[in-house]
């Protein structure tokens, strides 16, 4: 199932049918994507071949920058993660694949749940043959339910609970989605999140998707909990105040040689990786404790245009596009025009123009962290 298996030539061309029309599905018709769509079986060989491999990766993402933090707040002897609405298992592998890269990995406890027995049958497939190569010291437990009902069904708490790919589809259709959503959520977290732990959210890049995620945030902000990252700004999401922006990673993959045959046959690019996220805690730690509240996050690519270059950065202060000169362009800021969306930066020097930030020629620039998805060492 790793998809990287040599396949005759028809094959592939079967495969990339399936990855064009579960893609549209993931997309454009994303609300009429039926729950046990991995029944299927060419449905779910495209996943496994095609969409698996870069989902699995962006798990590394947020729990890269939870293991940054000074306190490490990933350094127990056991940790025991809950996925909800897991699907395939993929956060679960992915988190799997994290820990045993590092050198003391902890004993994992993984729970996964969703309302697809299916689902949980391949979960079950996965991780025995995960295990069976694998030296991390890991055990599984299943359980056949939808998140509404969960509650029922579990016990203890839980350092690491991910939503992925799911909130998304509660309560789809319903007008009051997002504040219904924000219940659900706060009373998991409230109920089953340990009082050290991190809930780790993460949906499609789409701008709408990504925009309820920021609404869902706020709300979790009002009901009490705190942002750990990807926000460097602390209130109430301002890109939620112009109907077209919205906040994504887009992350540089080096993607196998058969997933690059299939983008060729679809018209598809699996280039990077694209997805929305959240990391939550219930105590006040933040990505910004490393950085003592100076730094800002980089939101887009670099917008070039006459004479200057821009990028959107959030943080202290909020959104605003940070501008400079290509005639201010000096040996202290060069790292400027390096910059990728999702790097966190410092400035010592910059010019505040109130509704923008201006670089001079005697700003420096720093990158405090790349955006590149390795996996953190010791």
């Amino acid at each position: 199932m790793d998809g990287q298996h040599k396949l005759k030539k028809n094959d592939v061309k079967a495969i990339a049918a399936n990855v064009a029309r579960l893609s549209h599905l993931l997309t454009r018709e994303r609300g009429s994507l039926p729950a046990a769509y991995l029944q299927e079986a060419g449905l779910r060989e495209a996943y496994f071949v095609y969409f698996l491999p870069p989902n699995l990766q962006k798990m590394y993402v947020p729990l890269r920058e939870l293991a940054f933090h000074p306190a490490r707040l990933l350094d127990k002897d056991r940790l025991r993660i809950l996925d909800l609405g897991c699907g395939p298992g993929t956060s679960l592998l992915g988190a799997l694949e994290f820990f045993s890269a590092r050198e003391n990995p902890p004993r994992i406890e993984l729970v996964g749940i969703d309302q697809v027995a299916g689902n949980l049958k391949i979960v079950e497939e996965l991780f025995i043959a995960r295990q069976q190569t694998a030296a991390l010291a890991a055990s599984l437990k299943i359980i056949h339910s939808g998140i509404e009902h969960a509650g029922r069904r579990l016990a203890g708490t839980f350092d690491l609970i991910v939503f992925s790919n799911v909130l998304n589809e509660l309560f789809t259709h319903d007008e009051g989605r997002i504040g219904k959503r924000v219940a659900a959520v706060s009373d998991i977290l409230r109920r089953f999140l340990a009082d050290d732990g991190s809930c780790i959210i993460i949906e499609p890049a789409l701008r709408e998707t990504s925009r309820e995620l920021l609404q869902v945030r706020d709300g979790l902000l009002e009901s009490g909990f705190h942002v750990y990252s990807p926000c460097l700004y602390h209130a109430d999401c301002p890109a939620l105040s112009n109907p077209k922006d919205w906040c994504h990673e887009d992350i540089p993959w080096d993607s196998p040689a058969l997933i690059q045959e299939l983008d060729k046959l679809t018209g598809l690019r699996k280039e990077s990786l694209k997805f929305s996220y959240l990391v939550l805690r219930k105590d006040d730690c933040t990505l910004d404790d490393l950085y003592g509240g100076h730094a800002f996050r980089v939101l887009s690519e670099p917008l070039p245009s006459k004479g200057k270059l821009e990028y959107y950065l959030c943080g202290e202060g909020g959104r605003k596009p940070v501008t400079r000169r290509d005639k201010d362009r000096t040996a202290a800021n060069e790292a400027f025009g390096t910059l990728t969306r999702g790097d966190v930066v410092r400035f010592e020097g910059l010019i505040d123009e109130g509704k923008r930030r201006k670089i001079g020629k005697d700003t420096s620039v720093t990158r405090l962290l790349s955006n590149q998805p390795s996996l953190p060492a010791e």
